[in-house]
């Protein structure tokens, strides 16, 4: 098996050959790239090797942008310090991940799951191909940096007022309502939903623990067990109004709080 490395990290190179080597007698690691450039110019001028293994960020951008300037007949794995929620979804056919750093068990799964294909790869078609360039633009836009709501405009008094969003303890719903509650205690009818509200707010700060509640680190002054496998918060400030992590919940909701 033939085998291109693509990443900038000289110790993460030399950690992936070891682990290979003691993996599978048979692979031959025959180019390093560390670079978009580089790797497209390998590309171009080396027949394909049986499989990628690919770093996410180089020193000169994304990966991704390998796949703009030709079309990549091998499959890739690609590797990548990002979160494993965030790729999930991807993690598909012709194309895996692993998560740095690399270790030997998820590498040697990924090895067993090439193996598996091999004879698919071996030939790649024109619709696979397509499939691998679709997937990969999915991927990309997966990794471009997103634009979330840093205010909000909101009535009080008779006025409008703009609110910032690191104000913001938590948000919560109603009988269809939105409304949020800043960390003076001061409340606020919102104009989104509770869907809406979700997707504008960056999920490092925010968390949608239920149908009706969307709260911040900050909020949270009490965690308890509650029956039917959740928990039980309290806010603050306080609210007259049960905040239940429901069950399919908490476990992402232990990950996020433990960040």
């Amino acid at each position: 098996m033939n085998i291109l490395i693509v990443e900038d990290e000289d110790l993460a190179v030399d950690k992936l050959k070891a682990t290979l080597a003691k993996l599978d007698h048979q692979a031959r690691v025959i180019g390093i790239t560390s670079s978009i450039n580089a790797t497209v110019n390998w590309l171009a001028t080396h027949p394909s090797p049986d499989l990628i293994l690919m770093d996410i960020e180089l020193a000169d951008g994304q990966s991704f942008e390998i796949f703009d300037q030709l079309r990549v007949k091998s499959p890739v794995i690609f590797i990548t310090s990002y979160d494993e929620y965030a790729l999930r979804a991807f993690k598909v056919n012709s194309i895996d991940y692993l998560l740095k750093p690399v270790q030997k068990e998820d590498l040697n799964t990924a090895l067993d799951k090439y193996s598996a294909f091999r004879e698919t790869f071996s030939q790649v078609t024109e619709t696979q191909a397509v499939n691998i360039e679709k997937l990969v633009l999915e991927l990309q836009s997966q990794f471009q940096p997103k634009d979330y709501r840093t205010r909000f405009l909101v009535k009080h008094v008779q006025k409008l007022v703009s609110v910032e969003v690191d104000a913001i303890s938590y948000f919560f719903s109603e009988e269809r309502i939105s409304f949020f509650k800043t960390h003076d205690d001061k409340q606020f009818i919102v104009d989104y939903n509770m869907d809406e509200l979700e997707e504008l707010l960056d999920p490092a700060s925010f968390f949608r623990i239920s149908r009706s509640f969307i709260i911040t680190v900050k909020s949270v002054n009490q965690i308890s067990d509650y029956f039917g496998h959740r928990l039980a918060l309290r806010l603050q400030p306080n609210l007259n109004k049960e905040s239940i992590v429901s069950r399919e919940k908490v476990q992402a909701f232990k990950v996020w709080m433990g960040k």
